[in-house]
């Protein structure tokens, strides 16, 4: 039976783990970040949030040196759980990254109508209020093709992709970060927080999940680690994803706010680009901010693009679908089958435009967050040292503490009836091809 190529080293997982993670949020939504905790609430936010996944990091460390399986946490509840609780695990996994992918599809159509103003012309249709143009579609389309291109051929060519756009990315990112220290002001920080200081962080902490998501898929590739990668090596790819990450975007708001007044950004559409522009009256920042969002999206999306691939051909493997989503390129030693079916999948998304895929992505917070809790859940179950299990509990603690912040009415930004409906949606889809599966 062919196998899958064993070709990745630690910088490769990095990357994979953290272009996963780093999309364009910061740059598209950093108006709402700010409007839900103040700069400093935001920045606690994702800084508590990072330090807060640390003990499910560990978890799923610990996890794929037992099992290095491409399922994940579908493998990882299977030793503990029936197989319906195994499955279903894994489902919520693959919404978490998969929904990224049509998504940055339609976010590169926006930020290059940002640029090109002209590509807002020949609508074809709506979804709701949200006009849908061809010129826009037809970049997503075509970057959605390069990138299912990219991975049938091989994981070495998405690999080196996904090395490449980090490296330029992070580069981009110090660069900003120099900018506004010399240009910005302290002053520009007040008022510290939107609300109190309690709410404003819970309001972040409720999007950390979806941001930080990827710091997890690094074990999604353990069968393709190369001969002479050692086991302990997944932890550190973790924890620097985890810990990169959460530095990443608590340092955007940081620069943000620095250069600019943070009240004067809400309601601001690519906020980030406004306020360098608006602090060194010059557009060569706008051109680097956007430059590096490109650069990010390419990113994310080949990195959610690969792990939604990984767990669709572990279900296929497993036979929790059709079996045909496990096959192996004899050649490329790729899973092809559900390379071609994620992005089939990413194109229908595509055309669903912003309506339909808003209320979506919010369910993706709560999956990554199922997905965390399953897996320590298990791990917690399976394991019999007591230090171990502390750790594992603290991991059970937090993602079950995500969660109810998404469920429970008593917190603010808690689901709303669309979400809650889209989240329907896709655990129907996931029984329909499991008890549909030939």
């Amino acid at each position: 039976m062919a196998t899958l190529a064993r070709k990745l080293r630690l910088h490769d997982y990095f990357a994979l783990a953290f272009g996963t993670m780093i999309g364009t949020g910061w740059l598209v939504l950093m108006d709402d970040w700010l409007g839900r905790g103040g700069p400093l609430g935001a920045i606690l936010g994702y800084a508590i949030g990072g330090i807060m996944l640390l003990p499910v990091g560990y978890v799923y460390g610990q996890w794929v040196r037992r099992l290095p399986d491409a399922a994940g946490e579908a493998a990882y509840t299977a030793e503990v759980f029936p197989s319906i609780v195994s499955y279903f695990t894994g489902w919520m996994m693959l919404l978490a990254y998969f929904i990224v992918c049509p998504w940055e599809a339609v976010a590169l159509g926006k930020l290059a109508a940002y640029i090109f103003p002209s590509l807002n012309r020949m609508e074809l249709y709506r979804i709701g209020d949200q006009p849908v143009f061809l010129p826009r579609l037809a970049l997503g389309v075509v970057l959605t093709i390069f990138l299912g291109v990219l991975n049938y051929r091989g994981i070495r060519l998405s690999a080196n992709f996904q090395k490449l756009m980090t490296s330029s990315v992070l580069l981009c990112f110090l660069v900003i970060l120099a900018v506004s220290a010399t240009r910005g002001a302290p002053a520009n920080f007040r008022p510290l927080f939107s609300a109190t200081p309690l709410v404003s962080i819970l309001l972040t902490l409720q999007i950390v999940p979806y941001f930080m998501t990827g710091f997890e898929s690094a074990p999604k590739y353990a069968e393709e680690s190369n001969p002479e990668f050692r086991e302990g090596s997944y932890m550190w790819a973790i924890a620097l994803a985890l810990g990169v990450g959460a530095f990443f975007y608590a340092m955007c708001i940081a620069a943000v706010t620095y250069v600019a007044p943070w009240q004067d950004l809400l309601g601001k559409r690519f906020a980030t680009a406004i306020a360098f522009e608006s602090a060194l009256k010059a557009h060569w920042p706008v051109s680097l901010i956007f430059t590096m969002a490109l650069l990010g999206l390419f990113q994310c999306f080949n990195g959610n693009f690969a792990a939604s691939t990984r767990l669709l051909f572990a279900f296929g493997r497993r036979g929790t679908i059709s079996s045909s989503f496990g096959g192996v390129h004899q050649r490329f030693q790729t899973p092809y089958v559900a390379v071609l079916g994620v992005t089939a999948g990413s194109l229908a998304g595509l055309f669903l435009g912003d309506a339909l895929l808003v209320p979506v992505t919010e369910v993706g917070s709560m999956a990554s967050a199922l997905g965390w809790l399953a897996a320590c859940a298990s791990f917690w179950m399976a394991e019999k040292r007591a230090g171990m299990k502390m750790v594992t509990g603290l991991g059970i603690l937090v993602s079950l503490t995500l969660i109810l912040m998404k469920m429970l009415p008593v917190f603010p930004g808690h689901f709303s009836p669309a979400e809650w409906m889209a989240f329907g949606i896709w655990v129907v889809l996931g029984g329909a091809l499991h008890w549909g599966r030939g």
